[in-house]
């Protein structure tokens, strides 16, 4: 299935987005839900499906890949599989420097949450942080790994107002967390449900997306934060100069992604919308169900889209952030 008049343009600066020949492609039909991450040594997706409730209520939550085959969709569902590990309520993901999933486990009535390690290859699951202050953490949402190894994190409240976890022992903060020194700081404290985040192409900016609107399932509440915070990067571990970079609307923000020219991407209930580095948006693609979504392919030219029901490909001329290799910085990675 391709929807070419998908793509909205609300400025002319977002033909350099679209480039000559821009295209929304179904890849395959499937319960992609979040944590999209691209594996360009495998040419491979990885994703968190969408949860499905066990009773008591227990959110039962898979991690799947798909093989692709560059460029060429669908791609058929025998390439689709599911990945054997010990996670409980996986969701927001990314690699770390050796290639394995970093993983947000937002945990269960028996489980805590947690961000984990996983090696898809042989489904060991190891704890990276599962506390701060010795508190447990709430539900982790997203995570990203900066170049210099370091985790940063979301993590609101979700799984209290959604029923499957005890109330809260902390706040709904951002977390950065430097796996040389094993120390964790809170980096931000202002948010109603910090949700997905992404840094700028040279990681001297956050962008953080708040869907506060969103508290009980399938609530909105309009005075409560639907926007993107935008921080400055400060000795490459402290946010500050909080700013509002953009509202989003229809809905609330929950991925976001940055191309390589540092134009942002947030999904909102219609779908993707694209904003320039200043905060003006610039264009949308119109994709009813979006949640979340990741750069990817060999050329970094592909947003994979997922939408609960499928993921799609948007193929234009704007590329995901090629980040400095961290072997040409001497930089550790995860242990």
């Amino acid at each position: 299935m391709i929807r070419p008049t998908a793509f909205v343009v609300h400025d002319p600066s977002f033909e350099a987005v679209l480039g000559p020949d821009p295209q929304l492609t179904e890849v395959i039909a499937t319960d992609a839900h979040e944590g999209l991450v691209y594996a360009p040594v495998e040419d491979a997706l990885y994703f968190t499906t969408l949860p499905r409730f066990s009773t008591p209520r227990r959110p039962l939550v898979a991690i799947k890949r798909l093989a692709l085959d560059g460029k060429r969709f669908p791609i058929r569902s025998e390439r689709l599989i599911t990945i054997e590990v010990d996670v409980h309520a996986a969701n927001g993901m990314c690699l770390d420097h050796r290639g394995h999933l970093v993983v947000c486990e937002q945990g269960d009535s028996s489980h805590h949450g947690r961000i984990s390690r996983v090696d898809p290859t042989s489904g060991t699951v190891d704890t990276i942080v599962d506390e701060w202050a010795g508190l447990r953490l709430n539900s982790p949402n997203d995570v990203v790994m900066k170049s210099d190894g370091t985790i940063w994190f979301t993590d609101p409240s979700y799984g209290y107002l959604q029923g499957f976890k005890a109330a809260a022992q902390i706040g709904d903060f951002v977390y950065r967390y430097d796996p040389a020194t094993g120390r964790m700081s809170v980096v931000a404290d202002s948010f109603v449900k910090p949700n997905g985040l992404a840094f700028s192409p040279d990681e001297t900016t956050l962008y953080i997306t708040d869907s506060g609107a969103n508290q009980e399932p399938g609530s909105y509440h309009v005075h409560l934060p639907h926007h993107v915070i935008a921080f400055d990067v400060s000795d490459g571990r402290r946010l500050t100069n909080a700013r509002l970079f953009a509202v989003t609307s229809p809905g609330f923000p929950d991925g976001i992604k940055v191309d390589d020219a540092g134009r942002v991407y947030a999904s909102s209930s219609a779908g993707v919308q694209i904003f320039d580095p200043v905060g003006n948006l610039i264009g949308e693609i119109h994709l009813p169900g979006t949640v979340n979504f990741t750069f990817g392919g060999a050329d970094r030219d592909v947003l994979f889209i997922a939408t609960d029901t499928a993921i799609w490909a948007a193929i234009t001329a704007a590329r995901g952030p090629r980040l400095p290799h961290p072997a040409a910085q001497g930089v550790q990675p995860c242990p």
